[in-house]
C-alpha cells in the first residue's frame, strides 16, 4: 500500500492534484474532511472542532486496503490552522503529525492564482503559510517533495516520486 498526502495553503492546487493522481494512479481518493464537516457546523468552528476534524479525517482513511491512497489534505494542515487560527495546538493534532501515517507528503506551492471560497481565510498570507509548511515537513522529517507551475508539471513530477517509493 503506498499512502500519499496533499498538503500546502489553501486555494494551491490540492484537490485539483489529489483528483488527478487517483484517476492516473487508479487509486483511493480521500476527500477533505474537515470541508464537510464545516459545511455543516453552521456556526463559527472552534478549537475543539478541529479536534474533531483531526479524528473524523484519519477515521476516513485508516480502515481502508486500497493500493494507492491519496489524501487531499493531512494533518500538517491541521496544526499550521490551529496555530494560526489560535495559537496553539491540540495533543490530539500533534501526535497525527508526529505520527508518520504517510509514505510521501506531496507540499503544492501557491503559484497558481487564488480563487474564492467562503472556508478560504487567508488570500494575502498563502506565501507565509507555504513557508510554515514546508518547515513543518522539514522539522517532522517527512518525505516530501515540493510542486509547482502547471497542473501538468505538478502532476508529472508527482508521479515520478511516487513511482519511486518501495511497496
Amino acid at each position: 500500500m503506498k499512502r500519499i498526502a496533499i498538503t500546502g495553503p489553501e486555494s494551491s492546487g490540492k484537490t485539483t492534484l489529489a483528483n488527478l493522481l487517483g484517476e492516473k494512479l487508479n487509486g483511493t481518493v480521500f476527500t477533505e474532511y474537515a470541508r464537510t464537516y464545516l459545511e455543516n457546523l453552521n456556526r463559527d468552528y472552534t478549537k475543539e472542532d478541529l479536534d474533531k476534524i483531526c479524528n473524523g479525517h484519519w477515521n476516513q482513511f485508516a480502515q481502508s486496503e486500497s493500493e494507492i491512497q491519496i489524501i487531499d489534505t493531512d494533518f500538517i494542515v491541521l496544526k499550521i490552522w490551529s496555530e494560526v487560527a489560535f495559537g496553539s495546538v491540540s495533543l490530539p493534532i500533534s501526535d497525527a503529525v508526529d505520527s508518520n501515517h504517510f509514505d510521501l507528503h506531496i507540499l503544492c506551492t501557491p503559484d497558481i492564482p487564488w480563487e474564492y471560497d467562503p472556508q478560504r481565510e487567508h488570500p494575502n498570507k498563502r506565501e507565509e503559510l507555504f513557508q510554515l509548511y514546508r518547515m513543518e515537513l522539514i522539522t517532522s522529517q517527512k518525505k516530501f517533495i515540493e510542486v509547482s507551475g502547471s497542473l501538468e508539471e505538478r502532476l508529472e513530477k508527482s508521479l515520478n516520486a511516487i513511482a519511486s517509493i518501495q511497496s
